[in-house]
């Protein structure tokens, strides 16, 4: 699969560096706004720096974009992309609103072309060992899920911290946890939220003022159609600490799995009663995050003629619980979630 990146900015370079691994994908080339970054992209890692969207999408030796722009932008290259007849792996949020990733995940069935969708975090080692605990009955019917999403200040450490501002840490990093949740349990069904600008004044790395009115601190609890029951916070303000995880409560025991991002996460078991003891992992990890991991689940579900596992479907109703916490933190009282997904499948190392 020929795979071209489209948006060259803070995340780019390790999407290459992750394509480059993996013998089934080929990085085709690369466009942005600032022509500079493609090109310094292509130069370490070959392929065709795209003057504009247009010419890329216009290049039939690209089979898939990675859709890597500011997220305010995601539907519309996505739509772009789809339109042109080009599958698409797109970083999260797949959209802002449910409408929005709801029509796109129509738009590529429409145009029977594959929509694959960040996070995929649950594809890590980490996660796929914690899920394989949960559907082995480790510590019982999880009933309840702790997760935290506490990023600082971004804009301490991002060259570009606004557009992520503008759309939140809900949508920015409280999205990784929830992905799991439901990649794992199901689709939620009503969501209650909580939300506040703890500091609306921010100063960038080079010392450039800016105003948010996003909240940068929120709380949602998430009811799954399984019953159980998750606890989101996710902000730009507590600094990354240890709660920076998932926690899995069940009925004979707890699962912690210390940090969701990383396919190496270190991960805990614990009897009610007793101490967490440290798990191993299915296999050897991946250190980190393995960025590209989808695309090459994306590249070998078309070869097979199955499922990819990060659905559009599955993003979608993601974008709708976070719009229901947002709506609940906004106006108060509970929201009902109405969309729904197929949940993916184990990955077969994990089974």
């Amino acid at each position: 699969m020929r795979v071209a990146l489209v948006g060259c900015g803070n995340i780019a370079r390790r999407y290459a560096l992750s394509v480059a691994a993996y013998e089934r994908l080929e990085l085709a080339g690369a466009t942005d706004l600032v022509p500079e970054r493609a090109e310094e992209i292509v130069a370490e890692f070959g392929g065709t720096a795209y003057p504009s969207l247009e010419a890329l999408l216009a290049d039939d030796a690209v089979d898939t974009i990675v859709n890597l722009t500011v997220p305010a932008r995601h539907a519309e290259v996505t739509a772009a992309a789809l339109e042109a007849g080009k599958h698409v792996h797109t970083e999260k949020p797949v959209a802002l609103r449910h409408d929005e990733a709801s029509e796109l995940a129509h738009l590529a069935v429409r145009r029977g072309l594959r929509l694959s969708c960040a996070p995929a975090t649950l594809l890590g080692e980490a996660q796929q060992t914690a899920w394989k605990l949960i559907r082995e009955g480790a510590v019982g019917p999880v009933c309840v899920a702790y997760a935290e999403a506490n990023w600082g200040h971004i804009e301490r450490w991002h060259p570009e911290p606004v557009g992520l501002y503008a759309s939140g840490p809900l949508f920015d990093v409280g999205i990784y946890p929830l992905t799991i949740l439901t990649g794992i349990f199901g689709p939620a069904r009503r969501a209650v939220g909580y939300s506040a600008v703890i500091e609306p004044e921010r100063v960038t790395v080079d010392g450039a003022r800016f105003r948010i009115e996003t909240p940068d601190f929120l709380v949602g609890m998430v009811e799954l159609q399984s019953g159980a029951v998750v606890r989101l916070t996710a902000t730009f303000w507590v600094e990354p600490s240890k709660q920076r995880g998932i926690e899995f409560h069940g009925e004979r025991g707890a699962i912690h799995l210390v940090t969701w991002d990383a396919a190496d996460a270190r991960l805990e078991l614990k009897p009610h009663g007793g101490k967490y003891e440290p798990v191993r992992l299915a296999r050897e990890p991946h250190q980190g995050v393995d960025w590209a991991r989808p695309v090459d689940d994306l590249a070998e579900a078309i070869e097979e003629g199955r499922p990819h596992r990060m659905s559009a479907e599955h993003a979608a109703h993601v974008v709708e619980v976070l719009n229901a916490i947002e709506t609940s933190g906004r106006d108060g009282g509970p929201v009902d979630v109405r969309s729904s997904f197929e949940l993916p499948a184990p990955l077969e190392w994990a089974l």
